[in-house]
C-alpha cells in the first residue's frame, strides 16, 4: 500500500451531521479496499484564494491515509459525486511509505 494525501472542503454553511457524513464515507470507503486511515487533521473555516459556486469560504479537512492505488480510484469517484465535497485533491506522498 502507498501514502496518500486528502485534501477536502465543504461548504462552511452545512450542518455538522453531513461533515460527519461526508467524513464517514471517506473512511468507509478507504476501509473497504483494505486502507488505513493514518491521521486526520480538520483545519477548520479558511477563506478561499477565489470565489467558487458562490462560496467564499470553505471548512478544510486533511486526510493522510494508506490505499491501493485502484482503491484511490474508487475514493476520488466517491468524492466527486458527493454533493457536500466542492472541491477535494488526493495525491500521493513521496515522503512516506
Amino acid at each position: 500500500m502507498k501514502a496518500y494525501e486528502l485534501l477536502f472542503f465543504v461548504a462552511p454553511t452545512i450542518s455538522d451531521e453531513d461533515r460527519i457524513a461526508v467524513m464517514k464515507r471517506i473512511e468507509t470507503t478507504i476501509a473497504e479496499g483494505e486502507g488505513k486511515v493514518d491521521n486526520v487533521d480538520e483545519w477548520g473555516k479558511r477563506k478561499l484564494a477565489y470565489e467558487i459556486n458562490g462560496l467564499t469560504d470553505g471548512d478544510y479537512t486533511l486526510v493522510n491515509f494508506h490505499a491501493d492505488p485502484q482503491n484511490v480510484a474508487e475514493l476520488d469517484r466517491v468524492l466527486r459525486i458527493n454533493d457536500a465535497v466542492v472541491r477535494h485533491m488526493i495525491v500521493k506522498r513521496e515522503d512516506r511509505d
